[in-house]
């Protein structure tokens, strides 16, 4: 059998464009009139995002055709993007962030051209009154990514003027009618906090006139945050908020009674990224199906027991949990399944896809078995994460050859990884590099007082925990210690960068789209768009008052202590992340005689949705490793780094 070596060359069958293909899937699922529908992210199309809905006899079929694009930039993550009520399709259409709506086969504008594009957002589209939609509007007031307004507006189906519902805070969800329509239920929140600090969930009396009176505040506050809520009945409703440091689910009353269904030591909600995400979906009967740290679960209030459903499909999607009379639908995957939308039947674990698997899916063999690990950091602290080993049955290492592994880092911070199938890991895993996904305090799912580790401590507990796992790799005999890399994007880019910068632990770093001066982020510079603007007061701390603070933990106050060749990659329309903190901290490592190189994307924002940038992106990546860790790469062009 050919041996796989650092030193030698292999080839796979898992290619880039097998993870761009893969880079798509459903998203914002729903049921209309029974049937499911959802929107669908096309890499191949240049990054739309289509409107799709099942067909009785199987298969599907596009709502919208192109260009269409079924997309918003609320909070620039976007929110429900689309509703079908009273016989038309109501959506967001990315290029104009408008409101339009389909009906008998015609679309139509529902709210004006913007004075400047782009200039005015809505998101989670959700059922008003008759004759209207209710959403999030969001408008630009000024040059700076944080000049922003936002209130709550209903949108009438006619064409009319829009109207405002709700104003007076900086942050909501939009309003939930309630079934008697004699009530209206939304979230709000204000900086400094984020939705996973503190919301309030907030309840009005809808008049005649379809205006709202007095609101009062029925659950959250400053410590505690509800991120999903529904009406039960017209003077119920249930309410995911972690009151106990745990987001369980609650029936909260008109007059403020409530009632933990199932009080447990686990995470049935998440953070709060997108507006209109779900966690839970009643089933009837005192059951709801819930999200249990992303797995399918079923609570049962008769005896306040979440039971996990046992399947295959382990990770499940908050952007879209359905039930439906033959079970539960949902966006999902697993380590052997990429995700798609399936239909569970939550009593035997069978269930069925709407969506195939991927064409080009490479066979189970190329891709890697994740190991879930627990470490302890320094602190003595867990540190969950899940290992992704070399997996290629060509080919086997030299006896006494460890192999690279890749460190990878989440985003968020607040965010998490998971076990699921992903073949940007399983390209690099099937060329011998091991990927380990690290979970360091801060990440979602583990409760409150786990999330809240990274309070304060944002470029210290991260990087630690990071550099902790690979160092345990290499102490057990699984790693190579002199081909360690560090990877991320976003939150995990700076982390990527930190750790490239202020350790020695890793040979080489690849930083995607990342935060690298943290003062001109969100402090004095103002560089980062308004959801996030005020992060850093809870992660590092206020700002003047601990200026030293943000300097010290900024990657890009410590360029000249790079310990290893570095590569960014950044969309140059991002506005969370904008491209001038890469540009600035590139330009000052040109001349230094560090290797390093620096690809920027046009027409790709904070992530990539482009079928040839996920290719060039992951060719680009794999050629550096290779320079790096010394293996040639025959099957991808060379990246040319500068010195």
């Amino acid at each position: 059998m050919p041996r796989i070596s650092p030193h030698g060359t292999w080839t796979s069958p898992v290619t880039a464009a097998d993870a761009a293909a893969a880079g798509g899937g459903a998203q914002w699922l729903a049921a209309v009139d029974g049937a499911l529908w959802w929107a669908e992210a096309r890499p191949a199309e240049g990054g739309r995002v289509a409107l799709v809905r099942a067909l009785p006899g199987g298969g599907v079929e596009d709502v919208l055709p192109a260009p269409w694009n079924v997309r918003n930039r609320v909070h620039e993550y976007g929110g429900r993007p689309w509703l079908a009520v009273d016989g038309v399709v109501v959506f967001t259409h990315w290029a104009d962030q408008r409101v339009y709506a389909l009906k008998d086969g015609e679309v139509a504008p529902l709210t004006p051209e913007p004075a400047t594009p782009q200039g005015v957002r809505y998101g989670d589209l959700r059922p008003g009154r008759e004759g209207e939609v209710w959403a999030v509007r969001e408008r630009s007031t000024g040059p700076r990514r944080t000049d922003i307004s936002r209130e709550l507006v209903a949108i009438p189906l006619n064409g009319s003027a829009e109207r405002v519902l709700v104003e007076g805070h900086r942050f909501f969800t939009a309003p939930q009618l309630s079934p008697d329509g004699a009530h209206a239920a939304w979230i709000a929140w204000d900086h400094p906090a984020m939705p996973w600090d503190g919301t309030e969930l907030f309840v009005a009396p809808v008049a005649a006139d379809g205006s709202f009176g007095d609101a009062r505040v029925l659950a959250g506050g400053p410590d505690v945050a509800v991120c999903q809520v529904a009406w039960e009945t017209a003077d119920q409703l249930l309410v995911l908020a972690d009151p106990d440091g745990w987001w369980n689910l609650h029936r909260v009353g008109l007059d403020g009674a409530t009632v933990n269904l199932a009080p447990v030591e686990r995470e049935l909600g998440g953070p709060m990224w997108k507006l209109g995400t779900s966690w839970f979906a009643p089933l009837g009967g005192g059951k709801h199906a819930v999200l249990d740290s992303g797995k399918p679960a079923i609570l049962d209030e008769s005896d306040g027991s979440v039971t996990r459903v046992d399947t295959e499909l382990t990770v499940w999607s908050s952007i879209g949990l359905v039930a439906t009379p033959d079970g539960i639908a949902g966006i999902a995957g697993g380590p052997r399944h990429e995700s798609a939308v399936v239909v569970l039947d939550p009593a035997t674990g069978k269930w069925r896809a709407l969506t195939p698997q991927p064409a080009s899916l490479p066979p189970a063999e190329y891709l890697p078995v994740p190991q879930e690990r627990v470490f302890t950091g320094p602190d003595g602290a867990d540190i969950p994460a899940y290992v992704f080993p070399p997996t290629n049955p060509d080919f086997v290492a030299p006896e006494g050859e460890l192999p690279p592994y890749v460190v990878h880092v989440h985003g968020g911070p607040t965010g998490h990884s998971d076990e699921s199938l992903d073949l940007d890991f399983a390209y690099f895993t099937s060329r011998g590099i091991g990927v380990v996904a690290v979970n360091y305090g801060g990440s979602t799912g583990y409760g409150r007082a786990f999330r809240e580790r990274l309070r304060e401590q944002w470029g210290v507990v991260d990087v630690r925990d990071c550099a902790a796992v690979a160092e345990a790799l290499v102490a057990e005999g699984i790693a190579d210690r002199a081909r360690l890399g560090v990877r991320g994007g976003s939150a995990g880019g700076f982390t990527s960068a930190a750790s490239i910068t202020m350790t020695r632990t890793y040979a080489a770093a690849t930083v995607k789209f990342p935060i690298l001066d943290f003062a001109g982020w969100t402090g004095e510079g103002g560089e980062t768009h308004d959801f996030e603007s005020q992060y850093l007061v809870s992660m590092v701390g206020p700002y003047p008052e601990t200026a030293a603070r943000y300097r010290e933990r900024s990657p890009m106050t410590h360029v000249g202590s790079l310990a290893g060749p570095v590569l960014f990659l950044q969309g140059l329309e991002d506005e969370i992340c904008p491209p001038d903190q890469a540009d600035r901290f590139v330009s000052e490592i040109d001349g230094t005689g560090i290797p390093h190189a620096y690809l920027r994307f046009e027409g790709e924002q904070h992530g990539f949705r482009k079928a040839e940038t996920i290719v060039a992106a992951l060719e680009a990546e794999l050629s550096f490793y290779g320079q790096v860790f010394g293996f040639e790469t025959p099957d991808v062009p060379r990246l040319e780094l500068s010195r």
